[in-house]
């Protein structure tokens, strides 16, 4: 099947587009330009990006927009209000103050992150303002934003749309998967997700023919700050990483968006609230691993499990 592999946005990724005509493997060869333009816009790292100046331009008032920044800053307050407040965007200071100050593939290969004497408490993204008619923003005096999660997502999104002018699509953000139509035969996507204790072997296989399906954990993106283990995934009650016993999550739902926040809420509440706030959610279906090497999962996860092997190619998370 025609697809494409390159790095983007701090992660590897993925496209698959199944269709054969010209057009269609053009348009397969232009998703890394797409993600190329969107971290242009949208990554912290990068001091020229449109989200650095908005972040620098915080207390200063209004601030106008592009739409691919309007889109994921609104994708980002959906995100907070659906979680109620739990995955939210203004744990900037908070990620820096754990020695998540760079690009992650410099935390890992260069030296320790600098110890922090105190985390700083996340911002209020309710305190963020937005004028739909001027497609204009203004954050409080002190408040920077990270669209990390959520702009992953939103361009795993926007890509498999694009793609799937072209036939059935599923593009792989780091793990961030989203799905555009039952492959050209009519059957659904296979997705292998992760085992963080084998990673040569998944864990589990899932069907999906539409929507999204994403992992998070602290498994890949964790690190040492002086004598304490860090991980990227910030509970915004504390301004620290989560204190969890959840090691890594899986979520399936209708959109991507919910799947990346499903996960991010499982991981900061730990297994068993974790459960409960997903038992409340009967659209959602996922499959946990703890610490103890437990594996939880919902009973919706059933109807997504792939039960019959059969020769079917694999997309791994």
């Amino acid at each position: 099947m025609p697809s494409i592999a390159f790095q983007s946005m701090g992660c590897q990724m993925h496209a698959f587009l199944d269709g054969n005509d010209d057009a269609a493997t053009r348009t397969l060869r232009a998703v890394p330009r797409w993600f190329a333009e969107w971290e242009r816009i949208l990554s912290r790292f990068r001091s020229d990006s449109e989200l650095s100046a908005l972040n620098t331009r915080a207390g200063e008032g209004w601030v106008r927009a592009s739409r691919t920044l309007w889109d994921v800053l609104n994708d980002a307050l959906v995100a907070a209000r659906l979680s109620d407040g739990l995955v939210t965007p203004t744990v900037l200071p908070a990620l820096e103050a754990a020695g998540y100050d760079r690009d992650f593939a410099q935390i890992a290969t260069g030296a320790p992150a600098q110890s922090s004497a105190s985390l700083p408490a996340s911002g209020d993204w309710r305190a963020i303002r937005l004028d739909p008619q001027r497609r204009t923003v203004a954050l409080p005096p002190g408040m920077r934003l990270d669209l990390n999660g959520v702009a992953k997502g939103w361009a795993a999104t926007r890509a498999a749309q694009r793609l799937a002018a072209h036939g059935p699509a599923l593009v792989d953000a780091g793990g961030d998967i989203a799905v555009r139509g039952a492959r050209a035969g009519g059957e659904p996507w296979a997705i292998g997700i992760a085992n963080p204790f084998q990673p040569d072997e998944p864990l589990d296989i899932v069907l999906l023919t539409d929507g999204g399906i994403a992992t998070s954990g602290r498994d890949v993106r964790r690190w040492r700050q002086g004598s304490v283990e860090r991980h990227h995934i910030i509970d915004p009650r504390t301004g620290a990483p989560a204190e969890t016993d959840v090691l890594a999550v899986t979520v399936i739902a209708p959109s991507l968006l919910e799947a990346e926040v499903a996960a991010k809420v499982v991981v900061i509440l730990g297994s068993v609230a974790g459960m409960e706030w997903l038992s409340a959610r009967p659209w959602l279906a996922s499959l946990i691993v703890t610490d103890a090497q437990e594996i939880l999962h919902t009973a919706t996860f059933e109807q997504f499990r792939w039960h019959e092997p059969e020769d079917m190619e694999v997309v791994y998370e």
